[in-house]
């Protein structure tokens, strides 16, 4: 069995998790998580308000008995969210685990931490990473130029970003963007991970509360089919590539502002792409890890295939290539 800090950290089984996600991140999805052996993030401000919230991880509590937590994600709006009072019922409803995103969390931690609740922080460069363990937070989830939603402005893929921020951490961290097998968790662990975050691959499965065509355009998909918006408003966003994307980054690409694509961004119009299928309806996360996803299984069917493939790769093929080498360079008996 593959035993990592994380694992320890979170009380969990396998060193996976599934990060928040706008829409997506439901009593039904994460329940499913959990009873898997990972850790899932219910996602606050899918609820409408706080309250809703409580209802939700009540929701979820009745699914499992097994360990799961919730997403906060804070951003800077003209009319933000009562995030005190989000906070206030997480803390209240015994959670043990908040992952936050967004800004930077350190105002949060130690009210999070009087009240016994760890802090996993989704950053997108190694010195935000490096500040959220300073600030406090127990782990942290760095996201490389893969992943879906919001990949920072850096452009630094995994490969390069994993090992840069593990040689400066010194609390557990998990890798997310472009991770949806066995052999993308063995190479996270390699680079120095502590585990894998998935969003896309959590996307694509049975228990996932989105359309089923939105799991069969994501099987249909290749890496190449997303789109990377708001660049030139230095808020990048990778999204699936559809008339409503492209639109958007010719509109931007051409000079324009956010006024000027306000409307077909609007994060209604992404939940009815999610709700009812409307693959054109607006924008909607995925990540290039799509390219590796071509079933629709259950989230236990995913997990057990990927824990077991990175198992096989780790305690098997690897060392036997190691083997092979010794046995090569070794003199005949």
């Amino acid at each position: 069995m593959l035993t990592t800090r994380f694992c320890e950290t979170f009380g969990v089984e396998h060193p996976i998790a599934q990060g928040g996600m706008q829409w997506v991140g439901r009593a039904e999805l994460v329940a499913a998580v959990a009873e898997a052996g990972a850790l899932g993030f219910l996602t606050a401000l899918t609820q409408p308000t706080p309250e809703a919230l409580d209802a939700e991880i009540r929701r979820c509590r009745e699914m499992t008995d097994k360990p799961f937590g919730v997403n906060l994600t804070i951003l800077p709006s003209i009319t933000p969210p009562p995030y005190d009072e989000y906070r206030r019922v997480i803390i209240e409803s015994g959670v043990g685990v908040v992952e936050t995103a967004g800004s930077n969390p350190a105002e949060h931690i130690p009210e999070f931490h009087r009240a016994g609740v760890k802090v996993l922080h989704k950053c997108t460069s190694v010195r935000h990473a490096v500040k959220a363990e300073e600030v406090g937070a127990d782990a942290v989830s760095i996201d490389g130029f893969e992943c879906a939603g919001h990949p920072g402005e850096d452009d630094v893929p995994g490969l390069v970003l994993i090992p840069a921020a593990a040689r400066r951490l010194s609390i557990p961290m998990i890798a997310s963007g472009g991770f949806a097998d066995g052999r993308g968790l063995a190479a996270a662990l390699a680079l120095g991970a502590d585990g894998v975050n998935m969003g896309s691959r959590f996307l694509c499965t049975v228990e996932s509360p989105v359309h089923r065509r939105v799991k069969e355009r994501i099987v249909a998909g290749t890496e190449k089919d997303t789109e990377l918006i708001f660049r030139s408003l230095r808020n990048t966003a990778r999204v699936a590539s559809n008339t409503v994307s492209r639109k958007v980054v010719e509109i931007l690409d051409g000079g324009g502002a956010f006024p000027d694509v306000r409307e077909l961004v609007a994060g209604a119009r992404g939940r009815k792409v999610f709700e009812e299928g409307d693959l054109e309806a607006g924008i909607w996360s995925v990540g290039l890890a799509q390219g590796l996803i071509d079933d629709i299984p259950t989230v236990r069917e995913a997990v057990d295939r990927i824990v077991a493939e990175a198992e096989d790769l780790v305690s098997r093929r690897l060392p036997a290539l190691a083997g092979g080498v010794r046995g090569d360079a070794a003199p005949p008996a």
